[in-house]
């Protein structure tokens, strides 16, 4: 077929055309920012996943939540890269986002805290706010919520629900933050069930379909009626699915993936904190903190009721959680004991933020796996 100059000409111009639209798109999700990135008063958040915006977990749950902001803050248009890699690789993300004009950027692991004050010390117009983070800057903030709220309502659930007294926990890295949703777990378990015990095997990784399906499949040889987890797939979900046991997801709803199995989820609500921040940014009050919400804010819940929860269990649930919100009471108030059964810390006592963030490495009673070793004393 023969083609004129003029068509000739078009077909490159179209080539060209399509060319820039994908070097500007790269692994994110909405452009239309970049056109709008000279308007001062338009809001440009950037998001930076570690994983996948379809594992029904973690990432999803964040990916919800920047869909939410975008539903409910006028002015303010958003993208998103996932998959990005800890470490140089995410540094460089994050700069290239900081580059473009993106003026508020939400990165969502642990694991990018470092390339996040790293790239936030070079752009100090630039709003920074990293997820599960400690370290703060004058520009860069942290957030989180208190998820062992959460994880300790789902405890009473499978508490109340395990015949066998046994309930398997497929958890990622031996960290404070999963090892304090363990514990919270496991005090849920016991206080609606002192017989019970959470048995814990370890996959090291965050996201592995493969390895989380392992671990949940190994823990129902073990004898185990109810999975529980800490990772980002909804493996261990399906698992339960097909051994017709049950399940208690995490991060969203994972109900579609085990329709008869799932419980309750314990969830993140991201959607409303990320409107907050966005009209801090957009009003010019934004600060720099430490935000870690729990079930007073709503951050954090819980998934609906499989209908095989009992109104007595949900009765249970809802009168825990109105002591929590209450501040009468909160997961991590003494006496508690640890995996030995030796007094941790003693009544009237309480683990301050800092310790639970950073130094929670050990099992309290009625979990079964390993952790880290056991203070020698009591400690406040």
């Amino acid at each position: 077929m023969a083609y004129s100059i003029k068509s000739f000409s078009r077909w490159v111009l179209l080539l060209l055309a399509s060319a820039l639209i994908a070097s500007t798109l790269g692994c994110a999700g909405n452009p239309q920012v970049v056109a709008e990135e000279s308007d001062p008063d338009i809001v440009r958040a950037a998001f930076v996943y570690n994983g996948p915006i379809g594992d029904y977990g973690w990432i999803y749950s964040h990916e919800q939540g920047r869909k939410y902001l975008e539903q409910h803050v006028p002015d303010v248009v958003t993208t998103y890269v996932e998959n990005v890699p800890e470490g140089p690789e995410a540094e460089r993300v994050i700069r290239d986002f900081a580059i473009k004009k993106y003026n508020l950027i939400f990165t969502t692991t642990y694991g990018f805290g470092d390339a996040t004050l790293a790239v936030a010390s070079e752009f100090p117009n630039t709003y920074f706010e990293h997820a599960t983070g400690y370290d703060i800057s004058e520009n860069a903030g942290v957030y989180f919520g208190r998820m062992y709220q959460a994880r300790f309502l789902t405890g009473l659930v499978a508490g109340k629900m395990t015949r066998s007294n046994k309930i398997g926990f497929v958890a990622a890295y031996p960290i404070p933050q999963v090892v304090r949703g363990i514990n919270a777990f496991a005090l849920g378990v016991r206080a609606a069930n002192p017989d019970a015990q959470v048995f814990v095997v370890w996959t090291n990784t965050w996201f592995n379909t493969v390895l989380e399906r392992e671990a949940a499949e190994s823990l129902v040889q073990t004898g185990v009626d109810v999975l529980a987890q800490h990772t980002n797939s909804s493996e261990p979900q399906k698992v339960a699915e097909e051994n017709d046991i049950w399940g208690i997801g995490y991060n969203t709803d994972m109900s579609a993936m085990a329709p008869t199995s799932q419980l309750t989820s314990a969830i993140w609500d991201w959607g409303p904190f990320y409107t907050r921040i966005a009209e801090e940014v957009k009003n010019g009050t934004w600060k720099s903190e430490r935000y870690w919400g729990g079930l007073e804010d709503a951050i954090i819940g819980l998934a609906p009721y499989n209908q095989a929860v009992s109104p007595e269990t949900r009765d249970l649930v809802e009168e825990w959680r109105d002591r929590m919100i209450g501040q009468a009471w909160d997961v991590f108030d003494g006496p508690l004991y640890g995996q030995d059964g030796r007094l941790v810390l003693a009544e009237g006592q309480r683990f301050d933020d800092d310790y639970l963030l950073n130094e929670m490495d050990w099992f309290v009673q009625g979990v079964v796996g390993e952790a880290g070793e056991l203070p020698q004393a009591v400690q406040p």
